[in-house]
Parts: C-alpha cells; structure tokens; sequence
C-alpha cells in the first residue's frame, strides 16, 4: 500500500466517483469532496478505509481554505467538480453564469492555492483540471460552458508555467455514453453523436479514468490539454 494521497474534487458522483475508486484500487489513499458532509462521507466509506471524504462548495471560494484545513500531504489533485448549465445570450441568466465561472475558475484556483504548501514541489506530483469539449465545439446554449472550459485551457497554461516543476494538465471529455448524465438519455439520442466517431462508438467514463491517471502519472506531459472523446467530430 502507498502513503500517497490524491484529492479527488467532485469525487462523490459520476466520474469523479469513478476516478476516486481508482485512486484507492492502485493503493493509495483518496480525499473526495462534495457539497454535503454526511453525503461525502457515505461515499467515502463505501470505496474503504483508504478514502475520506471532505465537504466544500468551491462555487463559494472564500470558505474553501477553512473546508480543506484538515488535509494533510497531496501527492496528486484532481478537480472534477462541474455543474451543467444552459445559458444564451438573448435569455442570459447572471447569477447562474456568474455562479459557473467562480466554480471552475475561481474556485478551481483557490483549491490550488489552498493546497499549495501541502504538494510536494516536484515533478511527482499531477494536478488535473477538468473542462470540456464545449470549448471548441460549442452547441445551442452553451455561452457560459464555452466559455468558461475556454479560460480552463488558459488557465492550465498559466499554472503549468507557474507551479513547475508540478505538472498540471487539463482534461476535456467529449460526450460520455455510459455517464449518469448521458446514460439516462431516451433511446436514440446518442445515435447521433456515435455516428459521429469513427469507431461509431462513445467515451465511457473508464477512457476518461485511464486519461486522468496518465496525466497525474506521467513526469513528461504538463501544460497539456487532453481531449478525450473517441475522435468525435473528425468524420
């Protein structure tokens, strides 16, 4: 068993569930956070011992560093919290919009700067981030979500240049079939975008597990913005 720790941010559901079970299958220790303590907790105690769970809303980030205090060392950070949101301009919501940006980029950032002296300064340690196809194929509602995955792919640039030797590397899923999300869809709705691959075939939230643990693992890749979606939208 190993002593390292990976936190695992929106680990109590959906991918971020997935990716924290990982964690602790390979033998290390997992922080996961959610929005609700007992719920956190419940998540945590179903993956083992080697799992903790942690509240923190970082769509509020002024109470993240007070949330995080009782983490000890992290050797690796992943931040999958997301919300969906649809938002257009001609019917613009402000307080949901503003809520999605401080979520990801605020809040993204504040973890970071929250754990800062608890990483290890070396190239061991990975941080991910988590954006979306949204930023380059935007869809009929998703101003903000472009956006905001948009200022993802910056803000990967920047903090790789700043926090090196650390690597952080951002993570951009395409649709994902077997999802909560997209898994509950009426039949034929995915018919579409499967045609759109050239393997006719879907991400699964497995592709995107075996992405993140590259990206945490991998001493030479940072600065990197991964898209992980089965070629969608090349045929």
């Amino acid at each position: 068993m190993s002593e390292r720790t990976t936190v695992v941010v929106g680990g109590t559901s959906g991918i971020g569930l997935e990716i924290a079970k990982a964690v602790v299958a390979r033998g290390d220790r997992v922080v996961l956070t959610g929005r609700d303590q007992a719920r956190a907790n419940e998540v945590a105690a179903s993956i083992g011992d080697r799992a903790t769970g942690v509240a923190v809303d970082i769509s509020e980030p002024e109470t993240i560093a007070e949330r995080l205090a009782p983490i000890g060392p992290v050797h690796g950070l992943v931040l999958a919290a997301i919300e969906r949101h649809a938002n257009t301009v001609r019917e613009y919501d402000v307080a949901r919009a503003t809520r999605l940006v401080t979520l990801k980029l605020v809040g993204y950032t504040q973890v970071v700067h929250t754990l800062l002296g608890r990483m290890e300064e070396s190239v061991d340690t990975g941080i991910v981030l988590f954006g979306g196809r949204a930023k380059d194929a935007p869809y009929p509602g998703s101003t903000t979500v472009s956006t905001i995955n948009g200022g993802v792919e910056g803000l990967v640039r920047s903090l790789a240049l700043e926090l090196a030797p650390m690597r952080v590397n951002g993570l951009h899923p395409g649709i994902v079939g077997d999802s909560p999300f997209w898994a509950g869809k009426p039949e034929g709705v995915l018919d579409g975008y499967r045609s759109r691959t050239p393997g006719g075939e879907l991400a699964t939230m497995a592709d995107i597990v075996g992405a993140t643990v590259f990206l945490l693992e991998n001493r030479g890749v940072s600065g990197t913005n991964l898209c992980v979606d089965r070629g969608w939208r090349i045929t």
